[in-house]
């Protein structure tokens, strides 16, 4: 319908990956420079801004009659659109039931509520099974592994809710889930001291933007205590995967995450 948005800019990667898999990527006349999903927006849509910096006459120049910004590290630039006259809506997308309630409002705003509908019934029956593989594999083995999550090493910061959620999911501990629930990431930053004394089976590393490095992770002082340490219990899921608060944290960090379980339990 004309009444709905034509011209919309996305200044996060999971907008677009939801209006692809809706079939409305025909609406997108911006995206981010980290947009990654999916592989060939990079291709066909212009890059008008990066994610907290940028020049506001780039995206103003597409025309936009939406633009769809993320949370309070977006506030300046959706306060700066809004001042332009552009409308914005502004997700500040948190938990697993923010990214299904996302995937839906996106299909609402442009018209296509049936498809969101039935992407998310697809990703609860994804969660659905995951639960269920994890419940068999803790009635086989009676056992649940404390899991640390890593999001980024200088200053460490530990993970973020829906990460934390998916780890649980999964039949992990997240072994910092209380703070994981905090929406800064200055109070999600433990010490050294506190992960030893967690005492995680598994470490997963996804530092965002750069490769997850173990070597570097044993190496840090009185670590070599710790049981996932010890046991080379230490993984990396792409930053791009599951610090991506849209579809892909499910279909496929998910997954990665009852995989490194699996094979931790034998």
């Amino acid at each position: 319908m004309a009444r709905l948005p034509q011209r919309i800019v996305c200044l996060t990667t999971e907008t677009v990956e939801v209006l692809y898999a809706l079939g409305e990527q025909d609406r997108i006349v911006g995206i981010s420079g980290y947009t990654v999903r999916p592989p060939q927006a990079r291709k066909e849509k212009p890059k008008v801004f990066a994610f907290t910096s940028g020049d506001i006459e780039k995206i103003l120049a597409v025309a936009p009659d939406l633009v769809l910004t993320f949370s309070d590290l977006q506030s300046e630039i959706s306060r700066d659109l809004i001042k332009a006259g552009v409308p914005v809506y502004a997700f500040n997308t948190r938990s697993v039931e923010d990214i299904l309630g996302m995937i839906e409002t996106v299909g609402r705003l442009v018209g296509a509520e049936a498809r969101a509908l039935a992407i998310v019934a697809g990703l609860e029956a994804d969660i659905a099974a995951a639960r269920a593989t994890a419940a068999e594999r803790f009635a086989r083995t009676g056992k649940q592994p404390r899991v640390y999550f890593e999001e980024w090493d200088e200053p460490l910061i530990s993970g973020i809710r829906w990460a934390s959620e998916l780890i649980e999911i999964a039949g992990g501990i997240d072994v910092f889930a209380e703070q994981a629930r905090s929406p800064l990431a200055k109070d999600r930053r433990p010490t050294l001291e506190a992960v030893i004394a967690a005492a995680p089976d598994i470490i997963i590393g996804s530092w965002c933007g750069k490769h997850f490095r173990p070597e570097r992770v044993a190496a840090r002082p009185g670590w070599q205590a710790i049981p996932a340490v010890n046991r080379e219990q230490m993984h990396e899921i792409k930053s791009a995967i599951i610090l991506t608060p849209g579809p892909v944290a499910i279909s496929e960090g998910l997954p990665a995450l009852l995989q490194i379980f699996a094979e931790a339990s034998g």
